[in-house]
């Protein structure tokens, strides 16, 4: 006997939230049916995946492993689906499609792929580069469209279009103090190490709500690498406050990464399209524009953006 995908959904969704009430609110599922499938599912794969504490469900060895595999389950489902519904547009042209640095490792895959399997006589250029930068070529007619992070738009003459709203949590390693608390706000944050990203202006925004907050910002250690930051937080070496869009549940060395809400309103990091207001896409960049916005929103209904 195999689990069913509906079985798979809500222990990925217990296993992130920790509790069966907040599970069940986000699987739109009653506590008991969603316990009951939890239930069935130890029985299929044969071990205790959870054990409880004070405060809710927490992993055990086995379920750990099997977490993983949950995530790739449910991502070859949504990938599956995908393929099947989208149908390929015969259109041809050619298009200049500009990302920053975030951009370019958390969805251009994604997007890449998707445009040539959907526009296959498209002919795709890809770009790279810091945001003004790319800001000055799509007014300049040198990109066609960027995808970037909008909120850090500023360039006159451009129109934006927000795709994404990327919710930035605290991440800690398992059994961190400060997931325990009642609330986590940024005062408790500057009591622990903390380890500050340092890509795409995100030292900027940091600062900003920080500062609104009435808290000077302390960082520990500041890096490029996010994979670095991961294996830190892993490892319980220090926190970080990162969006969903760049989160994964386990660093390179295998070490497990937690997340959590502030108490305060940290901002999101919202991804979006970008183009000259006097050039606004028509015809086949209009299309694409279609495309990649029902794309992303797929990308952000799934809520793990791709995670194994």
């Amino acid at each position: 006997m195999k689990p069913t995908i509906r079985q798979v959904e809500y222990f990925v969704a217990v296993a992130e939230t920790g509790q069966v009430m907040r599970a069940a609110e986000r699987c739109s599922a009653s506590q008991s049916s969603l316990t009951i499938a939890l239930k069935n599912l130890e029985v299929i794969v044969g071990t205790p995946l959870f054990v409880r504490h004070a405060k809710g469900l927490r992993l055990t060895d086995a379920g750990e492993r099997f977490l993983r595999h949950a995530y790739r389950i449910l991502n070859a489902t949504d990938d599956a689906l995908h393929e099947a519904r989208t149908l390929p547009d015969d259109a041809g042209g050619t298009l200049r499609l500009a990302v920053t640095e975030t951009i370019s490792a958390y969805l251009l895959p994604s997007v890449a792929s998707m445009l040539s399997k959907r526009f296959p006589n498209v002919e795709l250029t890809l770009i790279e580069g810091v945001r003004h930068e790319l800001e000055d070529a799509v007014l300049g007619g040198d990109v066609d469209l960027a995808l970037l992070l909008v909120s850090n738009v500023v360039a006159h003459g451009l129109v934006s279009q927000t795709l994404l709203r990327s919710t930035r949590r605290l991440w800690a390693s398992p059994g961190h103090p400060l997931l325990d608390l009642p609330s986590v706000t940024l005062d408790d944050v500057r009591e622990h190490r903390f380890i500050l990203l340092d890509m795409d202006e995100h030292v900027q925004t940091v600062e900003r709500y920080w500062r609104a907050a009435n808290v000077d910002p302390a960082a520990h250690f500041r890096t490029r690498s996010i994979e670095s930051i991961r294996s830190l937080v892993a490892q319980g070496y220090g926190v970080s406050i990162l969006s969903d869009l760049v989160y994964r549940p386990w660093s390179i060395d295998g070490g497990r990464i937690l997340r959590r809400d502030l108490s305060i309103g940290v901002p999101s990091m919202d991804v979006g399209l970008v183009w000259a207001q006097h050039r606004p896409p028509q015809g086949l960049t209009e299309r694409i524009v279609g495309a990649l916005r029902a794309l992303i929103r797929e990308i952000n209904e799934r809520g793990h953006f791709g995670v194994e």
